[in-house]
């Protein structure tokens, strides 16, 4: 009997399924290992992956339902949506200018010590009503759908207050109801000291550990618990006790981890189990080894690195340490302000050598691994989300050969056409 179906693409040129190593990562030479088929096709029925492959074998097995879309993608890649497992996105106001005061010289440090950055979007953040937060986060999320993105991990973090915060994580629950893209919350309270604890700063690892944790946990608001630890910010014993607190409070535990120094964060993230580590610019090898063998994703971050005009992270070094690497935006006001996946996998390949395969496996089945939710997206798997990019790109390795430019032709989240 043949399978019923309401979404059939066929005829790509390259299908890039991303299947193989279920239930891990991609590591190694794995992340070569893009499950290309040539000439495939997936078909779904209502949102789910029913069949993926040779396009002949796909026809002859699913019959199309009255209402069934059947595309043509001759010539074109097929493939996952991104996942961007990094993100701000939710904030007020910009920082164009701190941008030229980098070009003239200041460094991120100097800016955040002076009283920018950060605490420039905190103090912006705070001013901005409700629906203020909600609208424009929704124009980015908008932006990242456009660019082939399927689902984002938000996190809060510039508010820096127990209401403050909790109403970040509010507005990124009311946009889960009302957007296309798939939302995973964050708690990132500990994403800086606030003015008024300059020089009380285990205080405010107080005030995060007793109230803001138990109350974001208690109304479910946060799937994972971030803190950013680095020369500056928070130490290495103050994160611990964050990230501690946060798993008795049943928050899966992440890191912005050695960005500016190498702190030892990497190290941490190993010690307390963490899902991921983000940005290691100054990564140790310690770091590296220790997180190979915890199983620890490092979530790189080139527009980061980029933006600031600072050496890029050891993609290399990690890949061929074993680490697990994916990619993200790090959508955010100060650091990393582009919605574009595809020229995080541009800079990625030119800037951190990886290949054009590693790059996209990176930003696909790894970010998914990095969100616990490899299990629904990622890959174009039977079972799984119909989440699916068709691509005007006759190659792969064309997507960040032609860069600076929008190549997405379609998006299917969930087997319905969002764009």
């Amino acid at each position: 009997m043949k399978q019923p179906v309401d979404l059939l693409i066929k005829n790509a040129g390259q299908l890039l399924t991303m299947a193989g190593h279920s239930g891990r990562p991609k590591l190694g030479d794995e992340l070569n290992d893009l499950g290309l088929v040539t000439g495939g096709a997936v078909a779904a029925l209502e949102g789910k992956i029913v069949k993926v492959g040779k396009t002949g074998e796909v026809e002859s097995s699913v019959e199309l339902l009255p209402h069934a879309r059947v595309v043509d993608a001759w010539g074109k890649v097929v493939m996952p949506c991104f996942v961007d497992p990094h993100t701000h996105v939710v904030f007020a106001g910009s920082r164009e200018a701190e941008f030229e005061l980098r070009l003239k010289g200041a460094t991120y440090l100097e800016i955040h010590q002076a009283g920018g950055g950060i605490l420039s979007s905190v103090r912006a953040t705070l001013r901005a009503t409700f629906g203020e937060l909600a609208e424009t986060a929704r124009r980015r999320l908008d932006r990242l759908l456009q660019q082939g993105v399927g689902t984002v991990e938000i996190k809060s973090g510039y508010a820096l207050t127990v209401e403050g915060e909790i109403r970040m994580l509010e507005v990124v629950k009311h946009l889960a109801k009302n957007h296309p893209l798939d939302l995973v919350p964050t708690f990132l309270g500990a994403h800086s000291f606030p003015a008024e604890y300059k020089e009380r700063r285990d205080e405010f690892v107080d005030l995060v550990c007793r109230e803001m944790i138990p109350r974001v946990a208690e109304a479910g608001l946060a799937e994972f618990c971030d803190v950013f630890c680095d020369q500056g910010v928070f130490s290495v014993e103050q994160a611990e006790a964050i990230l501690e607190t946060g798993k008795k409070h049943g928050l899966l535990p992440v890191i912005h981890a050695d960005e500016i120094a190498p702190m030892g964060a990497a190290e941490l993230a190993a010690r307390v189990g963490a899902v991921s580590a983000s940005h290691l610019l100054k990564v140790s090898n310690l770091g590296m080894e220790m997180m190979a063998g915890k199983g620890v994703i490092a979530v790189l971050l080139p527009g980061t690195a980029f933006f600031l005009m600072e050496p890029f992270a050891p993609a290399r070094k990690m890949i061929e340490a074993g680490v697990a690497v994916a990619l993200s935006t790090d959508r955010n006001p100060g650091s990393s302000p582009t919605e574009s996946m595809q020229l995080i996998i541009t800079l990625a390949c030119l800037q951190m050598k990886m290949t054009p395969a590693e790059a996209l496996a990176a930003a696909t089945i790894n970010a998914a691994h990095a969100l616990r939710r490899a299990h629904l997206v990622g890959s174009l798997e039977e079972g799984k989300q119909a989440d699916i990019l068709v691509m005007e790109a006759p190659d792969y390795r064309y997507i960040p050969y032609h860069f600076g430019v929008n190549l997405v032709e379609s998006v299917y989240k969930r087997g319905r056409k969002v764009v």
